[in-house]
């Protein structure tokens, strides 16, 4: 049997998954309870990306954009290490909203970022939000001081009317890398951070806390670029003084899984 979406449960094979929406966008998957002993630890693997359900499952991910399963108990050799230094003085390239893949000739269908269960706990959050939002919000936050660019300010006023006034999909990586380098290169650190805190919350970015054994499906790519998701390390507050924090690891689900 195939997937079939209900309004409070998800069915692959055999099993019936329990779903909920804590967001505006996204549905979260749990791993049933009561059935345990029938009900793989490593459900993602061993159920959801089965043979017999795997392509239903990158179906339902490009149908919701985001899908997240909770408490996976995996050992998957194919995550790799999420990288990337963060200081007081500079961000890494990880704190800005992007794509994985960027460089890539052909990026990947879907990202899986992973909590791993861990002696830490993972206190810095990760934002995920569809690119539309996201070009809009990038724009729409920037402060008056910085909109001396025209081209940039007429970009914004294209942003801020009706998605059918919006420029062609093709020219938003552009925008947006232009919109990134002005704010690094006109924003301190700690201002550069706020300044897209203030990007989350108006791109209504999927922010919430990771729990150990969580996995975060994303649509990566699609021939549809309004429909693909962008994510970012988002520190939800300035950072101070360096603290243990909990790994994540990643990796390109549908082309690695």
């Amino acid at each position: 049997m195939s997937s079939i979406a209900l309004n409070t449960q998800v069915v692959f094979g055999q099993i019936a998954f329990a779903i909920h929406r804590p967001h505006t966008f996204g549905l979260v998957i749990d791993r049933p309870v009561g059935t345990s002993d029938d009900t793989p630890d490593d459900y993602l693997h061993e159920v959801l990306l089965a043979p017999a359900n795997r392509k239903a499952f990158l179906e339902l991910i490009e149908t919701e954009r985001l899908v997240v399963c909770r408490n996976v108990q995996s050992d998957a050799p194919s995550y790799r290490k999420v990288r990337g230094k963060s200081s007081a003085v500079k961000l890494s390239q990880a704190e800005y909203y992007h794509h994985d893949g960027c460089s890539s000739p052909t990026k990947p269908r879907v990202v899986e970022i992973r909590c791993p269960h861990q002696a830490i706990a993972r206190n810095i959050a990760t934002a995920i939000t569809p690119f539309p939002a996201v070009i809009r919000a990038m724009l729409a936050a920037l402060p008056d001081s910085s909109l001396i660019d025209d081209e940039i300010r007429a970009t914004q006023d294209s942003f801020l009317g009706p998605a059918t006034g919006y420029p062609c999909p093709t020219t938003w990586d552009q925008i947006q890398g232009k919109v990134t380098r002005l704010v690094r290169r006109e924003l301190d650190a700690e201002s550069c951070r706020a300044y897209f805190r203030s990007v989350d919350q108006l791109a209504d970015a999927y922010v919430l806390p990771w729990e150990m054994g969580e996995s975060r499906l994303m649509l990566n790519a699609h021939d549809d670029l309004t429909r693909t998701m962008q994510h970012r390390r988002a520190y939800q507050k300035p950072r101070e003084a360096p603290e243990q924090n909990g790994s994540l690891v990643k990796r390109w689900t549908a082309e690695e899984a």
